[in-house]
This record gives structure tokens, sequence and C-alpha cells, in this order.
């Protein structure tokens, strides 16, 4: 339709939009998120990603997480892969993974998940995008709901305690 820019989107109906995100599913609910998204966009920085890229992450981080819609995945998935700014993505595959293998509790909020990365890995964009990129992979591939951890390539990784305790 060729409508899907941040000039288009607010002169069009929820109607409207939603069938066109609809291979994203749960297009309805998209369709409010991605409006308000865009409201923001145009508000704080005229329509321009590129005026938005120069904003300090930390400071544009808390601005998206006010955008209704917007939760902490989705605020640094914008910041990674459509800044380029270095922002770990926790997701549902990263939770998945590692607390299979014990680097943390499941429940662990989303702040201390990120935590354990940051303070890992070092902050590079490119290192903080391929490694959720093979985050994705294997649980995709391996880390299903009913896992398949013999062709794993983390088969055998355990985290070890403080006490030397094998978690896993």
């Amino acid at each position: 339709a060729k409508k899907l820019s941040p000039r288009e989107i607010p002169r069009m109906s929820r109607r409207t939009l939603a069938p066109m995100l609809r291979p994203a599913g749960y297009f309805n609910v998209k369709a409010d998120r991605l409006k308000h998204f865009v409201d923001f966009l145009m508000r704080d920085f005229r329509g321009s990603i590129s005026r938005m890229k120069r904003e300090e992450a930390a400071g544009l981080r808390k601005k998206l997480l006010q955008v209704n819609g917007v939760g902490p995945e989705t605020a640094d998935s914008i910041l990674l892969y459509a800044l380029g700014k270095s922002s770990f993505v926790i997701d549902a595959y990263t939770k998945r993974i590692f607390s299979r293998h014990g680097l943390a509790d499941h429940d662990l909020d989303y702040d201390g998940w990120q935590a354990i990365f940051v303070k890992a890995l070092p902050r590079r964009v490119s290192l903080y995008n391929d490694y959720h990129a093979q985050i994705v992979r294997v649980a995709k591939e391996h880390c299903r709901k009913a896992p398949r951890c013999g062709s794993c390539p983390l088969h055998g990784f355990r985290v070890r305690t403080k006490k030397n305790k094998i978690l896993y």
C-alpha cells in the first residue's frame, strides 16, 4: 500500500492499518502500538529516525518506555536494531535458554537479566546484535518448549555457583 511511513500512518485509521500488519500477528494491538510510536516519533523527532539516533541511549530508552505499548524488550530492540545503540535485548528465548543452564532464575525481572549480559559482555553493537541472533537460532532449533538437548551446541554447558556446585 506504500503507506507505512511516519507521515502516512497517522492519517490512517486503525481499521485501515491493522490488515497491513496481519503477517506480524496480533495486528489489531500492533496497529494501536505502532500509531502510538509514530505519534512519539513525530512529536519528539519530527518524524526523523536520524534525529532520534542522535539522542543518547539511556535518555532515549526512558522516553521510549513512556510510549504506550513499548516495554523494555521493544525499547531495547529499537535501540539496538533500528538505531545501532548498544542495548542488550532480553526476550523469552534468552530466559528459556539461560535459565535452563542455571545462569539465573527464569522469573528474574528484565533489568536483572539484562544486567547479567551487560556485565559479562563488551558493550559493542555488533556483538549484542550477533549474540542475540545466536540466542534466537539456538532457541528455535534446539531449546524449544520441548527441548532437543542432544543436538544443542550448548549441550554440556553448566553454570557453577560460588561453592562450585553445578546448577545444570
